[in-house]
C-alpha cells in the first residue's frame, strides 16, 4: 500500500509540474544571467517549465510567425509592432528596460568618450575607421546599431574591412571585440555579465537614444491553434507581478543593477 501511495504521489507531482512552454528570448537577455534567477521561481510558483529558445530578435520573431514557440521576449519595438499588426502576436506587453552602451579599447583611439551624442561617437569611429564589431545577425541589438549608424549619416552596408559583421550572439560578439580591441555596441546587462573583458571598457553611454525596452508577445492561437496560449497568459501574469518586479529590480552584478521593471498592471 505504501508503495502504491508513493507511486501515486510521484505521478501526481510529475503531472502537477509537467506544464511546459517555449519562450524565444534574445541572446542579450540570456547572457545577462537574469533567466537563471527567474525560471526556477516561475516553475515553483506557477508550475510552468519555461523552455528557452535563445536567438536574436529577428529569429525569435520568425519562430513566432512559424508557431514554433508559444511567446517571445525581445527588444525591437518596430519589429514587434509589425509582428502584432500582421496577426502573429495577440499583443505587445512591455516588461523591463536597460540601455545600450558603446564599448571599446581603454585607449579609445577614436576618442568617443569625448562625444556628446551616440551619433557623434559613431562619427568619430568612422572618421578614423577604427575596428568595429557588429553582431550582424538581425538581432534587436543589430537593428539598433544599424539605426544608430543611419542617424549618424552612414549606411553600415557600405563600410569596408574595418567594420566586421560576425553574425553571432552578444557573448560571442563581445569575445571577438575583446580579442581584436574593437569597438562594439552592447546592451549593458550582457556587458556586465561578460567575463572576458580584456582591455575593453564602457566608453559612451547615457544618450536617450540608447534606451533598450524588452517586451513580451504571446503568439496568437487563432493563427497557430497548437500553441500553449494558457501557459503564455500565465507567464505574462507572473512577469508583470510584484514578485517579478522585485527579482528584476534587485538583480545585480558587482553592485550594479541590470534591468528596471516597467510593466503596467
Amino acid at each position: 500500500m505504501k508503495r502504491i501511495i508513493a507511486a501515486f504521489l510521484i505521478l501526481f507531482s510529475t503531472q502537477l509540474h509537467a506544464e511546459t512552454m517555449k519562450l524565444a528570448v534574445t541572446t542579450s537577455f540570456h547572457n545577462s544571467g537574469l533567466s537563471d534567477v527567474l525560471l526556477p521561481v516561475i516553475q515553483d510558483e506557477i508550475g510552468i517549465e519555461v523552455q528557452l529558445i535563445v536567438v536574436g530578435t529577428g529569429q525569435a520573431l520568425r519562430l513566432g510567425r512559424a508557431g514554433d514557440v508559444d511567446a517571445i521576449l525581445v527588444h525591437s519595438k518596430a519589429a514587434e509592432e509589425t509582428f502584432v499588426e500582421d496577426g502573429y502576436g495577440t499583443h505587445r506587453r512591455e516588461i523591463m528596460y536597460n540601455d545600450f552602451v558603446l564599448i571599446g579599447p581603454e585607449t579609445d583611439p577614436a576618442q568617443i568618450a569625448e562625444a556628446a551624442t551616440a551619433s557623434g561617437a559613431l562619427q568619430k569611429i568612422e572618421a578614423i575607421q577604427s575596428t568595429f564589431v557588429s553582431r550582424g545577425d538581425d538581432s534587436g541589438t543589430h537593428k539598433k546599431e544599424t539605426s544608430l549608424w543611419s542617424s549618424a549619416g552612414f549606411d553600415a552596408a557600405s563600410f569596408g574591412a574595418w567594420y566586421k559583421a560576425v553574425g553571432s550572439g552578444m557573448g560571442a560578439s563581445l569575445n571577438t571585440a575583446a580579442g581584436i580591441d574593437a569597438y562594439i555596441l552592447s546592451d549593458r546587462a550582457s556587458w556586465l555579465n561578460f567575463g572576458n573583458k580584456g582591455g575593453l571598457a564602457v566608453l559612451f553611454s547615457g544618450d536617450p537614444v540608447l534606451f533598450n525596452q524588452y517586451a513580451y508577445l504571446p503568439v496568437d492561437p487563432e493563427r497557430h491553434p497548437h500553441v500553449n496560449a494558457t501557459a503564455a497568459r500565465q507567464l505574462e501574469a507572473w512577469l508583470t507581478s510584484p514578485t517579478a518586479k522585485e527579482l528584476i529590480n534587485t538583480y545585480q552584478i558587482d553592485g550594479e543593477g541590470l534591468f528596471t521593471f516597467n510593466a503596467t498592471q
